[in-house]
């Protein structure tokens, strides 16, 4: 059976665990830490497949891992910084539609990567008393440019948490209200990048088809995902966000460069 499902969709059966892998690996991302890592699912995906074959695959993914994910973290959001990034992020959606066949993912990535280090290394640096205190919160048109770089960058790459992240993360939200506005929001931009993905032929019977045996993988990885986050502790659950962060940072910036 797995052998005619792989001569059927195409895929080899490297492919078909480097597919699980990441379903599984943006499960937990989504499920449990914000969102930050959860692109990398589609950069795994992008060593076998083509960009546009791995975008096609993991949006679905994704917007089933965002269902599956919104029932734990029911109402335990920040709405008005949800709202912000929300309303930001739907032009960054409609930017990303018109730009997405001329945009250049490698300087999108370099430019993503490198903000992400800065804001580690700013929030690091003040942490550590080595400067005088001068972050504070983003202000609020921050906020809006935070979510029109989300939606931009998660229409084109899936890469939308770490301009989200960079925001929130200057918020002082619990951990538990980070994650919840994470999940809302990309819930809303995901559905809202559906219809063009549709339009532009990013999905394919193909893609949809390895979507459905993918799906309890990435189910999986949302339970556990819930799981680890109700089970680390506040303050290790944002040294381990900042520690995400800046992996995807470095990992944005090394694919831009290789």
């Amino acid at each position: 059976m797995a052998l005619e499902i792989n001569t059927l969709l195409g895929l080899t059966p490297g492919v078909w665990l480097l597919a699980a892998l990441a379903a599984i690996f943006a499960g937990i991302s989504k499920g449990g830490f914000g969102s930050g890592a959860a692109f990398a699912g589609a950069s795994m995906l992008a060593i076998a497949l083509t960009p546009g074959q791995a975008l096609g695959i993991m949006l679905p993914v994704l917007m089933l891992i965002d269902l599956a994910t919104l029932r734990p973290y029911w109402r335990q959001w920040s709405w008005p910084d949800a709202r912000l990034l929300v309303l930001g992020g739907m032009p960054g959606v409609a930017l990303g539609a018109a730009l997405y066949q001329v945009a250049d993912a490698d300087a999108l990535r370099l430019l993503i990567g490198a903000i992400c280090l800065l804001f580690v290394g700013w929030q690091l640096w003040g942490r550590l008393g080595t400067a005088r205190r001068v972050r504070g919160e983003i202000p609020a048109w921050g906020g809006a440019v935070a979510g029109l770089v989300a939606g931009f960058t998660s229409f084109v790459s899936h890469a939308g948490g770490p301009p989200a992240a960079i925001y929130l993360l200057s918020r002082g939200l619990t951990k538990t209200e980070y994650q919840a506005t994470t999940v809302l929001l990309f819930w809303m931009v995901n559905i809202a990048k559906a219809v063009p993905y549709g339009f532009l032929g990013i999905f394919t019977t193909q893609t949809l088809l390895i979507d459905i045996v993918l799906a309890p993988f990435a189910l999986l990885g949302a339970w556990l995902g819930v799981i680890a986050h109700r089970a680390v502790p506040e303050r290790a659950f944002f040294a381990l966000t900042y520690v995400l962060l800046t992996a995807t940072g470095a990992k944005l910036i090394w694919d831009a460069l290789v």
